[in-house]
């Protein structure tokens, strides 16, 4: 998420304000008028530390707009490999009272994004569970407790009740919920900054931690990479098991201890075995990116029982 704050030298609209500035802060991308109407509408946009989401609404000198921008939700254009998916009894792994949890697909975001017309897995879930329960004036409320990748497959957990929405964010801040997950890999160069391959030796078994965080600067061939804790680097630790080759590709289970972004990728990666499909971190070219959140294993926020869901392997990652 980046940040900008300018102070108002003008008399304007806001909209006209940010169809000024904002292709000053990114040059290189095509800033047209209906991505800078959906930033405000969505609630990304703050004048004089006051969320303003009307486009019309008059700025006066010395006034202070800052806006809230993650750059890949505001560039994003919808995809043709974006799939229409309709959440079903199959899909779900486990529900009760409390959360819900589901196999996502891969090619849906987990959550929306300022294109209304995009679907999510939030949005399939909601509808999904109005659905069972028609009378319902208005939709039921779904909480986001965890992310996948939009590649990435699998299990996944949404909370029913804001009640138990603190009890599931502390399983994940403290790790008491576990993630596993399934990679296929193949071996190649590092595609990010900092490229020093680790030597794992050939171990069947190994645990890579270091800090990881942004790095993508415009010259930079990937987002996130290492960097130390002094500049932003967040601590992050992945175990790994070796099942096997076959075909010339390697296939890990994946244990996570922290949740960073991209951290089975860029940890792979490190290790000489960038993901199958993973350009943006030294994979070959595949139809998707070939990781999938196999299962996850927590206390259950109400009664405290150790729960495991599962769910079922993709085509392809069966060793």
């Amino acid at each position: 998420m980046e940040q900008k704050i300018w102070t108002v030298e003008k008399e304007c609209r806001l909209d006209e304000f940010l169809r000024r500035e904002l292709p000053l802060l990114f040059p290189e991308k095509d800033v047209s008028n209906s991505k800078v109407r959906r930033l405000i509408v969505a609630g990304s946009i703050y004048v004089n530390g006051r969320q303003c989401r009307i486009p019309a609404f008059y700025l006066f000198p010395k006034s202070k707009v800052c806006a809230e921008i993650e750059e890949d939700r505001f560039f994003f254009e919808k995809q043709p490999e974006d799939i229409d998916f309709v959440l079903t009894e199959q899909d779900v792994l486990f529900e009760d009272e409390s959360i819900i949890v589901a196999n996502k697909p891969a090619f849906l975001p987990t959550e929306g994004t300022i294109v209304e017309s995009r679907k999510s897995m939030h949005s399939c879930v909601i509808e999904y569970l109005w659905k069972k329960n028609p009378s319902l004036r208005n939709p039921p409320y779904v909480g986001i407790m965890h992310r996948l990748d939009r590649e990435t497959s699998g299990v996944l957990l949404f909370t029913k009740t804001r009640q138990v929405n603190k009890a599931v964010s502390d399983m994940f801040q403290n790790h008491s919920a576990v993630k596993t997950y399934r990679a296929v890999a193949c071996q190649g160069g590092i595609a990010c900054r900092h490229p020093v391959a680790m030597n794992i030796n050939g171990q069947k078994q190994f645990v890579i931690e270091n800090f990881i965080g942004r790095v993508s600067a415009k010259s930079a061939k990937c987002r996130i990479g290492v960097l130390p804790e002094s500049k932003g680097g967040q601590y992050a630790k992945t175990e790994f098991e070796l099942l096997g080759e076959k075909n010339g590709l390697f296939y890990f289970n994946c244990r996570l201890f922290t949740g960073r972004t991209h951290q089975i990728r860029v940890h792979l990666s490190r290790a000489g075995y960038p993901l199958l499909g993973d350009e943006l971190y030294g994979g070959e070219s595949y139809d998707r990116i070939m990781l999938h959140a196999m299962s996850l294993e927590f206390p259950h926020p109400v009664t405290g029982k150790l729960m495991k869901v599962e769910a079922p392997l993709p085509e392809g990652f069966d060793l």
